[in-house]
């Protein structure tokens, strides 16, 4: 929420400084996330000063620049000299100068400061100033002339008037829908200084109690025929109206706060809105046919042109405002182009109304509108002020704008609410602030907030919530509002606290994801969050058929809960990508969705890895080598090994979203790895490889759980290593060539390395080379050379037999 200091000031009583109003703020609860200054013009001209041109003479260095002295006060003091290049500078002439020392804010570009320069041979002591030079404009023709009867050596400040301000930037909880204005803001900083400065300390509010007179020339008749919808409606007609650019002070008011200026009757409903809170709306009155304003509910496909142009298909939920014939605003979120003001527009009806913030909500969703007035009423608005907003905007429609009161202030409230009432005991709010109040403090900061006393005893007192905090509902909340006043920074911290401990369940399971997380980051990954919704468009339709879909999804991209990892991923590769980081290891651990049945839902937990580019940084004692198949294979065997479980068997799958994939499976499968696609590649802009795997999480930390940690004595005895040397037709996996060795169930063979393949034509076409390194080891004894020799010779003429190889060396 963004707020003007200057814009608050005129509703406080007293003026509190920038700095001390950020802490009272933060203190009961509107906590300030940014204050800076804005200035309409930068550097707000500070100490530029007019100056009287006294002589001007061609510079005796340069054709197209003129040396002049310059009065820059009335003291008497020595005219600066100062070297200018503008066209239209001439002796006599009142002007902007900027003296050596000071800094100027150009329209465009770097501010810089001043310092007396030597120019074509010759000192310049300063600047004479054109418009773009100080922010003033655009205008670089030549320089900027004042009028001749302003005062030699005057602040330009002081001529020009430009506005300064200060903005703070207030991050609001849902909740606080009454602070969502500069007035709701007033309040609650009235009720602090009230509390604190034992005195009585009320908002000057704008509300007139009258309007300026008129007649009943432009009746225009509401009728409420959705009453849930719309709870309340309120409106008046204006006639004679002249729309025209605003006033520069409401101008400077709206662009403090990021709201352009469009014209006044315009400006003066945005003003109005962060002023109070309350949306307003204004129709051309003209284009009301039959006199009537109807709120109601359309048949379902009802087309709607907004002021934006474009045609929409309204739902039969969307609450809309009619007139005899035809719609003219969707209620609460945009009006049609029809009944916008124009330039033309002599004759208005302005609105002021109150909308269910569920049914605001659901349209503005729905058509994907997110304007000021939707974000208002989707957390509420104070039902009992329409009036009173009403009167203030058409008081100054009628100031600004020219205009006449055309009728009386229409006002449909069919079913008056009443006001939600709590009782709070005060046993209750010394248990849950841990602060013994004074009972006369808490009747004054809940009076100063608008609060009702209906009842009170011995132990508690009974309070009717004002309208503008709906959000008041529980004693917990009056005990929030009590707190907030009275200064969360002031809540007292006990010398004890007593505490329940916790156990935590899936304590293994946590330590192991911290465990596997930390391997990952000292191996160059860097953990990503990605969005668990996704777009459709880069599901299959099989996936889709099984998919979560959203139904009141934000936009039309984010419409589906995430099958897969694999999509919400790569859009982070494509981004990292884009913006030139081009070597990527990526994890995330996170949750894909899915249905098992119609009302049956599955939520499983994953662990994606993500690499591109190159694996490992270039060094000087090393060189870089790109991430393929193999990296995120090793990666993934670390990782089983890491989590004690047993070493991972991958076999070759087919999926149509990898050109080349591995699986493992134990039961379900446990880790999928492969080269992803270039048709998946080109749904989002990627042109390089990239390889991903894709751990079930819940199956890898189950069988990490269901496996015991066993304790062994070291080795007393060294183990032996053999090369092998082997050639087979190139078609042969090492796979395979594993598999024959394990099924010999030798007991003292400890591993088997695949440490190169070797490919060429002196060893014959269509055949290859592999390098195998084999450890044997016995745990009791020192193994003799017949022994190993035994076991080398089973492995050989197994691997003949079966694969038909060629054994080079050993």
């Amino acid at each position: 929420m963004t707020i003007s200091y200057n814009w608050l000031c005129e509703y406080l009583p007293e003026k509190v400084s920038p700095e001390k109003l950020s802490g009272i703020l933060t203190g009961i609860g509107l906590e300030v996330e940014s204050l800076e200054t804005y200035e309409s013009i930068k550097g707000s001209l500070e100490d530029l000063v007019v100056g009287e041109v006294l002589t001007c003479e061609k510079h005796p260095n340069a054709d197209k620049l003129k040396l002049t002295t310059v009065k820059v006060d009335d003291s008497g003091s020595q005219p600066l000299q100062i070297v200018c290049g503008a066209p239209n500078v001439a002796a006599g002439q009142k002007v902007i100068v900027a003296k050596p020392g000071v800094t100027i804010y150009p329209t465009s570009g770097e501010p810089f400061t001043l310092q007396v320069a030597k120019i074509r041979g010759v000192e310049s002591h300063g600047m004479i100033c054109a418009p773009d030079e100080i922010g003033l404009g655009t205008d670089h023709a030549g320089i900027l002339i004042l009028d001749p009867n302003a005062r030699t050596g005057a602040p330009v400040a002081n001529y020009f008037k430009p506005y300064k301000d200060y903005i703070f930037e207030i991050g609001l909880t849902p909740n606080h829908m009454d602070a969502m204005s500069h007035i709701g803001v007033v309040r609650d900083v009235c009720a602090y200084l009230s509390h604190h400065g034992n005195r009585d300390v009320r908002p000057n509010y704008p509300y007139p109690k009258i309007l300026p007179g008129g007649d009943n020339s432009l009746p225009i008749a509401v009728i409420v025929e959705n009453s849930e919808g719309c709870p309340r409606y309120s409106g008046i007609s204006i006639r004679n109206i002249k729309v025209a650019e605003s006033p520069q002070w409401l101008r400077e008011r709206l662009s403090a706060v990021g709201v352009r200026p469009i014209s006044n009757i315009v400006d003066i409903t945005n003003f109005v809105l962060h002023e109070t809170g309350q949306p307003l709306h204004a129709f051309d009155a003209d284009e009301i046919h039959g006199g009537k304003i109807i709120v109601k509910n359309l048949r379902e496909g009802t087309p709607f042109v907004t002021l934006d142009g474009k045609e929409r298909k309204l739902s039969a939920e969307d609450v809309m405002i009619c007139s005899q014939d035809e719609p003219i605003c969707i209620a609460g979120v945009f009006g049609g182009l029809g009944s916008g003001i124009r330039s033309t527009t002599k004759n208005i009806f302005l609105e002021s109304a109150c909308i269910n913030a569920a049914d605001v909500r659901k349209t503005s969703v729905r058509h994907g509108l997110r304007t000021d007035a939707a974000g208002r009423f989707e957390k509420g608005t104070d039902i009992s002020n329409t009036v009173n907003v009403l009167r203030r905007a058409a008081a100054l429609i009628v100031e600004l704008g020219g205009g006449e009161i055309a009728s009386d202030a229409v006002d449909v409230y069919p079913g008056k609410r009443q006001k939600q009432e709590v009782r709070l005991d005060y046993d209750y709010l010394k248990k849950l602030s841990g602060k013994s109040y004074p009972l006369t403090a808490i009747k004054k900061i809940l009076l100063s907030l608008g609060f009702e006393v209906t009842g009170e005893d011995a132990s508690g007192i009974m309070v009717a919530a004002p309208f503008h905090k709906p959000d008041i509902i529980l004693p917990a909340d009056v005990v929030e509002e009590i707190m907030r006043i009275d200064g969360l920074d002031n809540i007292e911290i006990p010398s004890s606290i007593y505490i329940t401990p916790s156990t935590e369940k899936n304590q293994y399971v946590a330590a192991l994801r911290d465990k596997v997380s930390d391997y990952l980051a000292a191996s160059g990954f860097n953990e990503i969050l990605t969005n668990s919704i996704t777009n459709s468009a880069f599901l299959s339709s099989s996936e889709l058929v099984h998919s979560v879909k959203m139904i009141n999804n934000l936009s039309a991209e984010l419409n589906v809960m995430r099958p897969s990892m694999l999509e919400t991923g790569l859009e982070a590769v494509a981004y990292n990508l884009n913006r030139k980081a081009s070597n990527l290891c990526l994890f995330e651990f996170g949750k894909t969705y899915g249905t098992e049945s119609v009302g049956r839902y599955r939520e499983d937990d994953h662990l994606f890895l993500y690499s591109t580019g190159a694996s490992g940084e270039l060094g000087w004692r090393n060189k870089s080598t790109q991430a393929d198949i193999y990296f995120m294979k090793g990666i993934c065997e670390k990782i089983f090994a890491l989590m004690n479980v047993e070493s991972p068997v991958f076999t070759k799958t087919q999926n149509e979203k990898y050109d080349y994939q591995l699986s493992v499976k134990k039961g379900p499968t446990l880790v999928e790895l492969g080269r992803v696609a270039p048709a998946v590649l080109r749904t989002f802009g990627i042109k390089q490889p990239v390889y991903v795997a894709d751990m079930n999480w819940n199956a890898l930390a189950g069988e990490a759980s269901s496996r015991k940690i066993e304790f062994s004595e070291l080795p007393r005895q060294l183990p032996v290593h053999r090369d092998l040397a082997l050639v087979v037709d190139s078609t042969v996996a090492y796979e395979s060539v594993e598999e024959i060795i394990n099924a010999l169930d030798l007991e003292r063979l400890e591993s088997i390395r695949l440490f190169d393949i070797f490919e060429s034509e002196k060893i014959g076409a269509g055949k290859k080379s592999l390098a195998l390194a084999l450890s044997f080891a016995d745990q009791e004894k020192t193994m003799t050379d017949e022994e190993i020799d035994r076991m080398m010779n089973k492995i050989m003429l197994s691997l003949k037999n079966k694969l038909n190889a060629e054994i080079r060396r050993q």
